[in-house]
């Protein structure tokens, strides 16, 4: 049977190649290639960084006499493709056909191919693979990130510019249109988000327009998509019984432009017929607080499958954590000046080391008191919202660079938190969705809020586990709020102190 031969295979690999830094890799690899050989969908939490558990998934994939495609973002492909598949080829010795692309041809064996590309062709039917290909999604983590980002429909500056071109006698009727839109959107107050919610006026003036045009069949492609996906029960995403989709703008004061933005306010809608076209391997770190992954599924309409949660190596893996007692609330007068305190005192520790430091904090205004702080005693070497970070550098930013460019940034030895990464409900977005899920009586903070702020969690302290670096917790709701558990919880295993311990910073060798 397929999942001895891929046990005893990857035994010996990692036997020969000393790669034992991951102790889940032969359950994981038996169980990947279970699901290959029995065409069914499976899910599951590794608790680790993809470049740790990936060779559990390819060994069943390289050796399995089965065509398979594998959707990783871009970024990840070139480690599979140049270092991890060579190598387990050329141990096994043998040739599977491997190539990255767009569209599945014939005689293709194992495609690497990106999210973006993969869902958009199964939502909406580009048939550029074929069905019934066992699919491994890795990183499934970002899952919602990329079907948002395929799912959202935007009308930018350009295509208003098209539109005109393309009906010059209509041209006044759209100028008109325009000019009461730009007048309307700018009359928002200003928020830091730069996003607002599009509110019935201006729903009424882009519908007037919309439909004129449409009666007259004189949309072009990307307003006649926006339109059925605005007014048609019968877009991918959008059914009879569901509510209307989320519509909001984007601008940009400097240049007075702004960009409409449509998509559905649950992704389920979407993605539950595709999870029907083949079996799917759903892996990444993180996907859910629990092992059978309830809020997950459900949230992309997932059936039921096979579900595991593999645990962090315990003495390995142990993530040291500072949580100080009775430190001041974020919403307290007094937490600017005793962040900014521990602050110092941290980095100052964190200088024994020849790896950087990270400070994570939202509020853009304390941001800058932090880096001209610390920039005060240590000089050029703090950045802020920057990719230029030395080993022995400091960067201080907010949580969303920090997850857009963790990847290509050194793994800290120490990672400070102001505040936890739960969505602001004063993001005009994250207000439209948690009133939708209001709407529908669902739980709100916990299938939106809280999943958010432990994903991100997750995705952040991974690899500063894995190198057995320090966090710093400095967001005492976690000691005070009911959902602090499932906080603390999401950071287990972990060394848990409320005091500074110098030695931690000492260099373990």
């Amino acid at each position: 049977m397929i999942e001895v031969e891929v046990h005893s295979s990857l035994k010996d690999f990692l036997r020969e190649q000393g790669n034992r830094d991951w102790p889940h890799h032969l359950t994981m690899a038996r169980l990947v290639a279970r699901t290959l050989r029995l065409g069914r969908s499976a899910l599951m939490q590794t608790g680790s960084s993809s470049k740790r558990y990936c060779t559990s998934y390819l060994m069943p994939v390289l050796l399995g006499d089965w065509s398979v495609i594998i959707v990783i973002p871009e970024l990840k492909q070139a480690h599979l493709i140049n270092q991890e598949i060579p190598n387990l080829q050329k141990w096994l010795g043998i040739n599977k056909q491997v190539r990255i692309g767009t569209k599945w041809q014939t005689g293709d064996q194992l495609l690497i191919t990106s999210p973006q590309n993969w869902i958009r062709d199964r939502v909406y039917q580009e048939n550029k693979f074929p069905k019934q290909i066992p699919t491994i999604i890795d990183r499934a983590d970002h899952l919602e990130e990329w079907a948002i980002q395929q799912l959202t429909i935007s009308l930018e500056v350009s295509d208003w510019d098209n539109l005109l071109q393309t009906n010059p006698q209509d041209a006044e009727l759209i100028r008109n249109s325009r000019v009461k839109l730009t007048k309307a959107i700018f009359n928002h107050p200003v928020n830091p988000y730069q996003c607002y919610v599009l509110e019935q006026p201006e729903r009424d003036i882009l519908v007037y327009i919309l439909q004129i045009l449409a009666k007259k069949q004189a949309l072009t492609p990307k307003f006649a998509q926006f339109w059925h996906l605005f007014n048609s029960p019968h877009h991918p995403f959008r059914l009879n019984s569901q509510p209307s989709p989320l519509l909001w703008v984007s601008r940009e004061t400097s240049t007075g432009f702004f960009s409409l933005h449509i998509a559905p306010a649950e992704v389920a809608i979407a993605l539950n017929p595709i999870w029907r076209q083949q079996p799917v391997v759903f892996i990444g770190s993180f996907l859910d607080r629990e092992s059978q992954a309830p809020v997950y599924r459900e949230k992309f309409g997932l059936p039921e499958m096979l579900c595991l949660q593999y645990s962090p190596n315990r003495q390995q893996e142990c993530l040291r954590l500072y949580l100080p007692d009775r430190f001041p609330l974020p919403n307290n007068p007094q937490f600017r000046s005793a962040f900014i305190e521990q602050a110092r005192i941290l980095v100052g520790f964190s200088r024994n080391n020849q790896q950087p430091a990270v400070i994570l904090i939202e509020d853009v205004p304390l941001r800058a008191q932090v880096a001209a702080a610390l920039a005060a005693q240590i000089g050029s070497q703090v950045q802020v919202d920057s990719t230029e970070v030395t080993d022995t550098g400091i960067l201080v930013t907010g949580w969303q660079f920090w997850k857009q460019h963790q990847d290509q940034l050194p793994t800290p030895k120490l990672l400070i938190i102001a505040t936890l990464p739960l969505p602001s409900l004063e993001n005009p977005l994250v207000a439209s969705r948690v009133a939708h899920l209001k709407r529908g009586r669902k739980d709100w903070f916990r299938l939106y809020l809280l999943p958010t702020a432990l994903n991100i969690i997750q995705q952040t302290i991974i690899p500063v586990r894995e190198s057995q670096g320090i966090i710093a917790l400095l967001d005492n709701r976690v000691n005070s709020r009911s959902y602090g558990k499932a906080i603390l919880s999401a950071l287990e295993p972990c060394a848990r102190i409320n005091y500074i311990d110098p030695t931690w910073f000492f260099n373990d060798d």
